[in-house]
């Protein structure tokens, strides 16, 4: 009999053989574009191609030259503080709209349309927006003085030290409705009991969201970190659409820096070295959450 079991059971390759055969233009996709791009990327960043590829092979230089190089480093300082408090501030922000969205307040539909509405518009639009609503000549600075206050000063798109926190805020507006909507389908999947036995146990209502709400849902905060963290490293058009870099390299970012390294200057090694760093960037950050994640979690099991 058991044989007879062993031999009626389809062998576990040919196992859902359709969607592995369907799945098969995607995997080679991945593998030629993605992965072959990214070796692609790798391999020539060791070269000293300019306006096309080249074998002329440099070893490290482009690297030496991209480190040394204050563009380069302001970009990556730029990065970190615009990634850290875009993290932070999307999250709390975010959170906080999506709890007071769940206490089933009136018109509903109309506030998350409402907070909604500017993750539709493009990223160059919002740039735009901000860029005239920053502008002191006729922004929000010159509207608080034609009030009064004549000494009110709101200029940090002109202001080298403070840029960064201009593009944040256009950021963060754009964003944060997304972050929202992600958090508030979350609250929504948590069971009314554990509600009820909260309010029953006497805790109080912020012990309830740091203690059992928010660990509940690690698998949505999982999922929104990952899409804030994706358009943290590609940040590019509203730096363009606000900035361009400015005033003088006080707010640029890697995309930046790569794009015109390889499209404008016409300098591909130097472009492939620094698309290559933002590539380790990632994978120091995105391999040990990975393995912590699933390997750790397997091991547990």
């Amino acid at each position: 009999m058991t044989g007879q079991a062993q031999a009626g059971r389809p062998i576990k390759l040919l196992r859902n053989l359709n969607a592995k055969i369907a799945s098969i233009p995607m995997i080679l996709t991945a593998l030629v574009i993605f992965v072959g791009g990214t070796f692609w990327t790798v391999f020539y960043s060791f070269t000293n191609s300019k306006l096309l590829p080249r074998l002329s092979f440099v070893g490290i230089d482009q690297y030496e030259r991209l480190w040394a190089a204050p563009r380069w480093v302001t970009a990556i300082e730029n990065l970190a503080l615009y990634g850290i408090l875009s993290l932070i501030f999307s999250l709390v922000i975010g959170f906080v709209l999506a709890a007071l969205m769940d206490q089933k307040i009136r018109f509903e539909n109309t506030f998350r349309t409402i907070f909604l509405y500017p993750f539709a518009l493009s990223f160059i639009v919002t740039g735009l927006v901000w860029q005239w609503v920053l502008n002191p000549d006729f922004g929000v600075q010159s509207v608080v003085r034609s009030l009064g206050w004549t000494s009110f000063t709101f200029n940090p798109l002109y202001t080298p030290e403070i840029v960064i926190y201009g593009i944040l805020i256009a950021a963060l507006w754009q964003g944060t409705g997304l972050v929202m909507c992600l958090m508030l389908a979350g609250l929504r999947g948590i069971d009314e009991d554990i509600w009820k036995a909260a309010r029953v146990d006497g805790i109080p209502m912020w012990k309830t969201y740091l203690l059992i709400v928010i660990p509940m849902m690690r698998p949505v905060f999982i999922t929104t970190i990952v899409i804030i963290a994706s358009g943290i490293v590609k940040v590019y058009d509203l730096v363009v659409a606000q900035t361009s870099g400015g005033p003088g390299i006080s707010s640029e970012v890697p995309a930046k820096y790569v794009y015109d390294y390889m499209f404008q200057a016409q300098n591909l090694g130097q472009g492939f070295a620094a698309s290559t760093m933002m590539l380790l960037t990632v994978a120091i950050i995105i391999v040990p959450w990975a393995y912590l994640e699933f390997g750790g979690g397997r091991k547990r099991g």
